[in-house]
């Protein structure tokens, strides 16, 4: 936990040295060296399990998986919706956007997530005017009464990057980059993979040409995110609703970023879309980021194992650099008990190491700390 030793700006100022250090090790080569290092089937892996993240947010901000106490006032793991049943206007709004999704999605409609989006939105606008029902969450789709707001930029540029490595001590500060750097990483890497496959920008070695850059891109991006007092910008597994739509030559990120610039100065407009409505697109999306589970090699151990734990992990951790270091370590033990210990090569070793001080980081820091 970061929040208790440090102070907010000193908080965006360890942000923007986690993107310096990503953007180092992307503009060295030894980013795309690591990613290269991977065993294809395990990179499938690494997008399969995302989207079975993505799609548990997306049921998750639904409301129709739920974590609450039960009968016996102990937490159970998930549950569906409230005590077990399926209540409230917002579940009905996501009902309605996954039926209608589903349906323009299979008969091949162009801007079907969108469309569906924008209905069930609709639909929750007219239900919060007629019976104001709450549990919305975040955003209660309301009409605002401003369409445009000027935004609020008081917080860019407040960082101290200084005092985030002055003032604490050697031993946290190590810790905490250290968790920044391998966890930014892998959850960039991961997404870009399963967006890649998704858009046909690998190769049969899994191998992306132009991964290089992209890392590049994505190191400046988390370093920026400091910058402007948010968390690190990274690539959004997002992307790959995009690519269901035909998105290939990046004019549709162009195209995104623009809108997003828009948005800026229309918030009150964006902010009227509840979760309930955009909750679909997650679940779809992640749906359509596992049809890559069939390429994935089951048949052979070796393979299998460390895939499962890279497809079912990030889900239940709400980490996916924990299930890319659990698959990693696996992949690298099953080889090592077969006689194989060679085959996954000094950077699968090295990662493996990496990995098992990442998952020991906080016996570790108390051990430091004597």
């Amino acid at each position: 936990q970061v929040a208790p030793h440090v102070t907010w700006p000193q908080a965006m100022g360890l942000v923007v040295v986690e993107g310096l250090l990503i953007l180092l090790l992307a503009a060295s080569g030894i980013r795309t060296m690591i990613v290269n290092a991977i065993p294809r089937s395990l990179k499938l892996a690494i997008g399969v399990g995302i989207g079975m993240f993505v799609a548990l947010i997306g049921l998750v901000h639904a409301g129709f998986v739920t974590r609450r106490p039960d009968a016996a006032n102990t937490e159970v793991p998930v549950q569906l919706g409230e005590g077990g049943r399926l209540m409230g206007w917002p579940i009905a709004v996501f009902g309605f956007g996954m039926v209608l999704m589903l349906a323009l999605y299979s008969r091949r409609v162009p801007g079907a997530i969108l469309f569906s989006i924008l209905g069930a939105t609709g639909l929750a606008v007219i239900v919060e005017g007629v019976w104001h029902p709450g549990g919305w969450g975040l955003v209660t789709p309301t009409l605002p009464g401003n369409v445009v707001a000027w935004p609020d930029f008081s917080l860019f540029g407040q960082l101290d990057v200084f005092g985030s490595i002055t003032q604490i001590p050697l031993i946290t500060l190590t810790v905490f980059v250290f968790t920044l750097v391998l966890s930014g990483f892998f959850d960039a890497i991961g997404a870009v993979l399963g967006v890649g496959e998704e858009a046909g920008l690998v190769d049969e070695r899994g191998r992306m040409p132009t991964l290089g850059r992209i890392m590049v891109v994505d190191g400046i991006g988390a370093a920026f995110g400091g910058v402007t007092s948010s968390s690190a910008n990274t690539v959004f597994v997002e992307s790959a609703a995009g690519v269901k739509e035909g998105a290939r030559t990046g004019l549709a990120s162009v195209i995104t970023g623009a809108l997003f610039l828009v948005v800026m100065f229309a918030s009150p407009l964006a902010a009227v879309i509840p979760q309930a409505a955009a909750a679909p697109a997650l679940v779809l999306v992640g749906a359509l980021m596992a049809t890559q589970c069939r390429n994935i090699d089951w048949a052979d151990v070796e393979i299998a194992l460390p895939s499962f734990l890279i497809i079912a992990i990030p889900a239940f951790t709400y980490s996916v650099t924990t299930g890319v270091g659990a698959g990693v370590v696996a992949y690298a033990v099953i080889k090592a008990a077969r006689g194989k210990w060679r085959e996954p090569g000094w950077l699968i070793w090295t990662l493996t190491a990496v990995f098992l001080a990442y998952f020991a980081i906080d016996a570790i820091e108390l051990m430091a700390k004597g």
